[in-house]
């Protein structure tokens, strides 16, 4: 299965929806019709309407019987009265794509009452900017060439790994809320430079734009983090006195606790 002449739906159109809607539209994998949509906001609907060119599907009901792959997007506390709302239209010839934290795939079918084709994935916010990071869950009862549909809807906003949904959890506590720890990083950053003498706007587009480069970095070269740590700190120098002071703060140990501490919230999540 590709995604050539396929109809994709978003049952749910909020932040993570519209990233994924921008994305398809601006590579071009889906024509801009082929792609439906709903939500609870009839405004926000006329909005993407008017902005993509999507099609507004007339309820959840239709736009599963509309459509090949639907892109579950709501909020997992609300997961299962909206798959069994949908269930009647739900059959094998459908691709059912979810987004929700700590849902697994396991209690998606159970909700739906009837075997399936369900992928379970993790995206991130920077899909908003088409830099995300999106983990997709090798799944049973698939079809030939679905985990390659999913990865090229989520390849439209971003990057795409491919591991067992055992790891999912993990992957939340890590990328899924990762941008959040990076956000505090960055914030606390421009607060140092404040305190030492900067402008606020000033501090703040240092800050975010140093987060980048050092990110884009190792991206693009492969380099350990360590590395470029080792790089940038001369002896007895500026960076090292500052990398004394994070590590007299226990930094690394306080975001591997908090990888730790969302990951298990995922887990509770996944639980009900």
């Amino acid at each position: 299965m590709t995604l050539a002449g396929k109809r994709v739906g978003f049952l749910g159109a909020g932040n993570m929806g519209e990233a994924l809607i921008k994305g398809l539209c601006a590579a071009r994998v889906v024509d801009a019709r082929a792609i439906h949509a709903t939500d609870v906001r009839d405004e926000r609907l006329r909005e993407l309407a008017k902005q993509y060119g999507i099609t507004v599907a007339a309820s959840n009901t239709a736009l599963v019987r509309d459509t090949d792959v639907i892109v579950l997007a709501v909020k997992p506390q609300i997961m299962d009265p909206v798959l069994r709302e949908v269930a009647p239209a739900v059959s094998r010839e459908k691709l059912l794509i979810s987004i929700a934290a700590g849902v697994s795939t396991a209690r998606l079918s159970a909700a739906l009452g009837k075997p399936a084709r369900l992928i379970r994935v993790m995206p991130n916010t920077p899909a908003l900017v088409l830099e995300g990071i999106t983990a997709i869950a090798r799944a049973e009862h698939l079809e030939p060439g679905d985990l390659d549909v999913a990865s090229a809807i989520f390849k439209a906003v971003g990057r795409v790994v491919v591991l067992d949904e055992t790891a999912l959890d993990a992957v939340t506590g890590l990328s899924g809320s990762g941008p959040a720890y990076v956000a505090l990083v960055v914030e606390a950053l421009a607060d140092g430079g404040v305190n030492v003498g900067l402008d606020r706007a000033t501090a703040l587009a240092l800050a975010t734009q140093t987060v980048i480069g050092a990110a884009m970095l190792l991206r693009e070269t492969g380099m350990h983090p360590g590395a470029l740590k080792d790089m940038v700190s001369s002896p007895g120098g500026t960076t090292i006195a500052g990398v004394a002071a994070l590590e007299a703060g226990r930094l690394r140990g306080t975001l591997m606790d908090a990888v730790e501490r969302a990951t298990l919230r995922s887990r509770e999540l996944g639980r009900g």
